[in-house]
């Protein structure tokens, strides 16, 4: 019986297990879930017969070992640092793996062995990175096709509130790892704009906002996203003069979290005494960086309190994130909204061309979320492809390629997934 492996059952995963289960009972596959909190799997699969709950320490080589030999495929849901020691099993015992995580330069230490053992690795195969580069790559292609050159390639992406429920002054509530979130931009950003490379730093990053301009968007801005320039070759747009990844967030976010930055409170590796410290104290460094715009955001998260933080706090961001899990938690009735926007600048017949293509996803509540849809789906859809043998590729493999991406999108129209397209 074709078995797929899940490892990791978090805030991600939930409608990616929905998914999995109903294609488990037409296939007639074995799913099996496995987290270090079994419980947690129990309460997302409804008790299921199509799916087998495991705990599982995924440090534990034995318990890894032994339930990656069971699988044909493997997703892993696990935070990045954790792929590796899944991916090194699976090419032990030639065994397929997914993940939804960029593409690291342990994972690619591992090409040579996927490919000599005809498997199939696909990284960055969830929302951002994923989804984007499968839309993104659809679009170029189909330019290319008609004789165009694409001159300039933006592309925003962002987890957000749905407009329904916003309802606090960072207009923003969280759906992922909130550790994401504390550390988003801390390596800075480099990008190419105009044929000149940009690189700002994490101090600069949030410094300003650049608002996005759609129909249907309203008060969106992006920040540059990690190192775009990678992802040139990877796009074949080597002479592309702008060429930039972002992500988005309300303009008034970056009001507050600019000097959150700036006051060291995202601060991840400096040891500090959490012993009788209050969040005022805290959050004292902050005192210069407030004005009219962020004071409210601020105290809204609770810095300025005189209750003590977390006993267990080892570091600020761990301050940090703990006031995030409380001040901007998804309630239950609440619904998140994912925004993804393509912006393409091309000369096609001597004519200079514009295509927006735009994706918005709202989420049902706080457990079936956009981000747990988007995320999950391209995962799913890819095991289902590999145990049906639809995708013929080996290797080690970004979805840029075509035998990848253009069945998952047709899927991921049909639950809905879909850009509409705008050209000038």
């Amino acid at each position: 019986m074709k078995t797929i492996v899940l490892i990791g059952a978090g805030k991600s995963a939930t409608v990616l297990i929905d998914y999995l289960i109903v294609e488990a009972e037409k296939g007639n596959w074995k799913f099996i879930i496995a987290d270090a909190d079994r419980e947690q799997i129990l309460l997302k699969t409804n008790n299921s017969p199509f799916a087998e709950a495991v705990q599982l320490d995924v440090t534990n080589e034995e318990q890894r070992s032994r339930l990656i030999q069971r699988a044909h495929v493997v997703i892993s849901m696990m935070p990045p640092a954790l792929h590796f020691l899944i991916a090194k099993d699976c090419v032990e015992y030639r065994k397929h793996l997914l993940t939804a995580s960029y593409l690291d330069d342990k994972m690619k230490s591992l090409q040579d062995e996927i490919a000599d053992r005809k498997l199939l690795f696909i990284c960055e195969m969830g929302l951002d990175p994923g989804i984007d580069h499968m839309s993104a790559m659809k679009i170029i292609n189909a330019i290319k096709e008609k004789g165009g050159k694409i001159t300039s390639f933006k592309s925003h992406c962002g987890g957000l509130v749905a407009p329904e429920s916003d309802n606090n002054p960072w207009h923003y509530k969280i759906s992922w790892n909130p550790r994401n979130i504390v550390m988003a931009g801390q390596s800075g950003a480099v990008y190419k704009e105009n044929n000149e490379i940009k690189n700002i730093s994490y101090q600069q990053l949030f410094d300003c906002s650049n608002e996005i301009v759609f129909d249907g968007l309203e008060g969106l801005a992006y920040y540059p996203n990690r190192d775009s320039l990678s992802y040139i070759p990877t796009y074949k747009l080597p002479d592309t003069a702008t060429f930039i990844r972002t992500t988005l967030r309300h303009k008034d976010f970056f009001k507050g979290w600019n000097a959150i930055v700036d006051a060291g409170l995202t601060n991840d590796t400096t040891p500090i005494n959490a012993e009788g410290l209050s969040f005022a104290k805290w959050s004292s460094a902050i005192v210069p960086f407030l004005n009219a715009d962020n004071l409210c955001m601020l105290d809204n998260l609770g810095i300025f309190d005189e209750a003590l933080v977390p006993a267990t706090a080892k570091t600020s961001a761990d301050i940090l994130q703990f006031l995030l899990e409380i001040k901007l938690k998804m309630e239950p009735a609440d619904k998140d909204m994912i925004v993804m926007l393509h912006e393409f600048e091309y000369e096609l017949a001597g004519e200079n061309k514009t295509l927006k293509s735009c994706l918005v996803v709202k989420g049902e509540d706080s457990l079936r979320t956009a981000m747990a849809k988007t995320v999950g789906l391209p995962l799913g859809i890819a095991a289902r492809l590999i145990l049906n043998d639809s995708i013929k590729l080996k290797g080690l493999h970004i979805p840029t390629a075509v035998e990848i991406y253009e069945p998952v999108l047709q899927e991921l129209e049909n639950a809905g997934i879909v850009f509409r397209e705008v050209s000038t």
